[in-house]
């Protein structure tokens, strides 16, 4: 298939640029692929197609506040973008005094080289020193002091460039609790798994209390997520390795959820992604952690997944292909056309499907 097969026109008004006051409030598209139905209906009402037995998979990865604005020693503006924290080599004694070291990508007003200090607010500077084999800066970040959570004061939340406030220290707050799920637990994510930021706490108790089962799983959302296809062919496009783990309870009560004929949801592409990265040859879900870079096309064969929740994504992106594979390309953009006849929210902070 073809880059264009996954092009659709949006209106700008539809991107949601702010959360809604009430997480749940969202609306919910609900996709039958087996009648072809599609109904409207808001997010809280989830819990009615579901069903005692089943099993909610949920993504506990945490956002970093990995977006940081600073200046050089000469006064150019730097904004930089986290991407992943750099292992130090197996007792490394140097590793606390000479900070922590990051892959990122930077964008100066100036032309940046080795060395370039980067201030970044109170004790907490950055020094860039080199590249790596993908062209990502590598950043030595350091604090006077040991201060855990000097990332956390300093920096932003990720949002994608589509909401224009990027940076604003007006919404800095509400962002850093909004841009997060309320069951994040782990620290890894460079971008929020959407599908996950519409339910509350009132909300996943209603859910098990009517005997569904919520477990589970990682998947930090890195580069490979959201990094834009450019092959026209879209089967020569290869994802960047994302780092997930799967728990063993979590393996175990989705193999029992199939042999008994009960549904298996997955809260977001990751968690798809995730889960289909642990299925054995024997379409067994297996405890498993590592990096996957598994690119998910019309034609791909779940193993894993009955049932999706998703938002609604960018055109030419892999999560719209994602989609597609699982529903029908076809049906999938038609909803797109209906979403956007009946002004549905799109992206990030936008409103959320369920594909049945």
């Amino acid at each position: 298939m073809r880059l264009q097969d996954f092009d659709y026109y949006l209106p700008r008004r539809l991107i949601a640029q702010q959360p809604l006051p009430e997480r749940d409030r969202s609306r919910l598209m609900v996709l039958n692929r087996r009648s072809g139905s599609v109904d409207h209906r808001l997010f809280s009402d989830l819990p009615k197609y579901l069903q005692p037995g089943d099993v909610l998979v949920i993504n506990e990865t945490k956002v970093l506040p990995a977006r940081l604005i600073g200046k050089k020693e000469s006064g150019g503006r730097v904004e930089i973008l986290l991407v992943r924290k750099r292992q130090r080599a197996e007792g490394d004694a140097t590793a606390d005094e000479d900070g922590a070291e990051w892959e990122c990508l930077v964008q100066s007003c100036g032309k940046l080289r080795d060395q370039t200090r980067v201030l970044l607010g109170g004790e907490i500077w950055g020094e860039l020193v080199g590249r790596t084999p993908a062209g990502l800066w590598r950043l030595r970040l350091k604090v006077k002091g040991k201060d855990d959570q000097a990332l956390w004061r300093i920096g932003y939340p990720p949002l994608p460039p589509y909401i224009r406030r990027n940076g604003d220290p007006a919404m800095r707050t509400r962002d850093s609790e909004r841009y997060q799920t309320v069951y994040a637990r782990e620290e890894g994510a460079i971008a929020a798994p959407t599908a996950g930021l519409h339910f509350t706490e009132a909300l996943l108790d209603e859910i098990e209390g009517r005997g569904i089962c919520i477990l589970p799983l990682i998947l930090h959302v890195g580069l490979g997520t959201f990094l834009p296809v450019k092959q026209e062919e879209i089967g020569k496009h290869r994802l960047e390795g994302e780092f997930f783990k799967v728990p063993r309870k979590t393996a175990e009560a989705v193999n029992a959820a199939r042999v008994q004929g009960k549904k298996v949801i997955a809260v977001g592409t990751t968690v798809t992604r995730a889960l289909e990265s642990g299925v054995d040859g024997k379409g067994t879900i297996r405890a498993k952690r590592g990096e996957t870079g598994l690119f998910i096309l019309p034609g791909y064969h779940f193993r894993a997944v009955d049932a999706l929740i998703t938002n609604f994504h960018l055109p030419r992106s892999t999560l719209l292909m994602l989609v597609s594979a699982f529903a029908g390309r076809e049906f999938i953009l038609a909803a797109y056309e209906e979403a956007i006849r009946k002004n549905y929210r799109f992206y990030s902070y936008g409103d959320a499907m369920l594909i049945l």
